[in-house]
């Protein structure tokens, strides 16, 4: 196996421009590590080799880069419209879907120059933290193929914790990016919700999901994360959700004038030793690199997370309802967990749904006035680590954690529409990684991204065993 394709994505763009690899050298080297691991993992849902070199032959044959990721190595999650390739959203009731036009920001990466490798599996719908499906199977985690790599872009976090590829998309409403990332000890941004165009995502992001859900890469590094968000930002003229926000650059001693606050947990769900370890771990890396950190957690965090579950699951399960009709013999069984989950929640009628909304806002106005003081956060990205697939509560420092409670750490953000990232600090006992997650207010990604890479420099992505052969 080639070193190379766990290289960084700005250190495999550096040898491409320097002309000391070609780019079908580089996806033949992609090509090789899928075909060797793909069989253990089950990351994609649409890839062939073949295609992929016509692509590469075609790269190089035009003679000078024609972007900022030319030639690079991506993938993309089945549920982001890929002009040519399968995404059918994880659901037999899509099987076959191929989109004859490009999702904005697919559009935005072959127009920077990169190379799609395919795309990758997900949830049924995307509304589980497990992939798994009746299309394409069970995603496994490559730090332990026992374990899941999370969801719903868990097909995205293992393809590319294991050199499958460079870097690529996911999108997130409720952790959806940053819990893979978490599980398979890659980095990951959850954008501020518009920043990264979300016109052409599977289903689309309106309603409450235009404020829950965004797309964000996902790669092994800040900085790569880093570079596919100024390649991928930038107002969508056609979105009504896409700001005209510019670029930002902040200066370290810039990001130095934010404190940070910081919590190990949000005193409802408990989380491991070593995810405490790991928090506290950044908090004094950080401190070490000059920013002030501080105990702080904000009081609406509970608030936060039971709006979200109003939005997320009962509004979800409202959403999909016509689509699902009179076929629910055809769904996967973790669709119909989170079925049950809305089922038990019960039906959300016109004034319950009207009153959560302005509910939201009063809420966001309120942890805004919160975060005056302290406009970064440090916390944990989830209770626990990955997990074995199937499995769903977890005993940790004595009381029970619940499936979906062991996110809430996510899932603030989502409610709030905050940028949030994920950064690989420390690692369980069975050795599997531990994230940790930094968040600010809205619109303040390039802040996260900031103090997100001075927690990578000191710390950072490993690779799993596996993917080292």
């Amino acid at each position: 196996m080639s070193e190379l394709v766990l290289a960084p994505a700005v250190r495999q763009l550096a040898m491409l421009r320097a002309r000391a690899v070609s780019v079908r050298e580089l996806a033949e080297e992609h090509i090789a590590q899928i075909e060797r691991l793909e069989p253990q993992i089950h990351a994609f849902a649409d890839f062939d080799g073949e295609r992929v070199r016509v692509q590469a032959r075609a790269m190089d044959a035009a003679g000078e880069p024609r972007g900022p990721l030319h030639g690079l190595p991506v993938t993309v999650k089945s549920s982001i419209a890929t002009a040519g390739y399968r995404c059918e959203i994880g659901s037999l009731l899509n099987k076959g879907d191929v989109p004859r036009e490009d999702a904005e920001v697919v559009r935005r990466l072959r127009a920077a120059g990169a190379l799609i490798l395919g795309t990758t599996n997900c949830p049924e719908f995307l509304m589980a933290y497990e992939t798994e499906n009746l299309l394409h199977g069970q995603t496994r985690n490559p730090w332990d193929l026992e374990r899941s790599p999370g969801g719903s872009s868990g097909g995205e976090s293992a393809a590319i914790a294991a050199g499958m590829s460079a870097a690529g998309l996911g999108s997130d409403s409720g952790g959806s990016v940053r819990v893979p990332a978490h599980f398979t000890g890659i980095c990951s941004l959850k954008p501020t919700p518009g920043r990264v165009p979300g016109r052409g995502h599977c289903p689309p992001c309106v309603g409450p999901f235009a404020i829950l859900g965004a797309i964000g890469p996902m790669a092994r590094t800040i900085e790569d994360v880093s570079l596919m968000f100024r390649v991928l930002a930038g107002q969508d003229a056609e979105d009504p959700m896409s700001p005209p926000v510019p670029l930002r650059t902040h200066t370290l001693d810039e990001l130095r004038q934010r404190r940070i606050g910081l919590f190990e947990d949000d005193g409802f769900a408990p989380v491991t030793e070593e995810t405490r370890a790991a928090v506290q771990s950044a908090a004094q890396a950080l401190r070490q690199a000059g920013f002030i950190v501080e105990p702080f957690r904000p009081r609406t965090l509970e608030q936060l997370r039971k709006l979200w579950n109003t939005f997320f699951v009962q509004c979800g399960a409202m959403f999909y309802e016509p689509a699902i009709r009179g076929k629910r013999e055809r769904l996967s069984p973790v669709f119909r967990e989170f079925l049950g989950f809305a089922e038990a929640a019960g039906p959300l009628s016109a004034t319950e749904l009207l009153n959560a909304w302005a509910e939201l806002d009063v809420l966001r106005a309120k942890t805004l006035e919160e975060l005056r003081d302290y406009p970064v956060l440090l916390c944990p990205a989830a209770s626990v680590p990955a997990f074995r697939h199937g499995e769903r509560a977890w005993m940790v420092e004595g009381q029970r954690v619940e499936y979906l409670d062991a996110w809430r750490y996510t899932q603030w953000f989502n409610a709030m529409a905050a940028p949030a990232a994920i950064v690989p600090v420390g690692k369980s006992k069975e050795g599997l990684p531990i994230g940790v997650q930094i968040a600010s207010r809205p619109f303040d990604d390039e802040v996260v991204l900031g103090v997100a890479a001075v927690l990578d420099a000191a710390f950072g992505y490993r690779a799993p065993a596996l993917a080292r052969g």
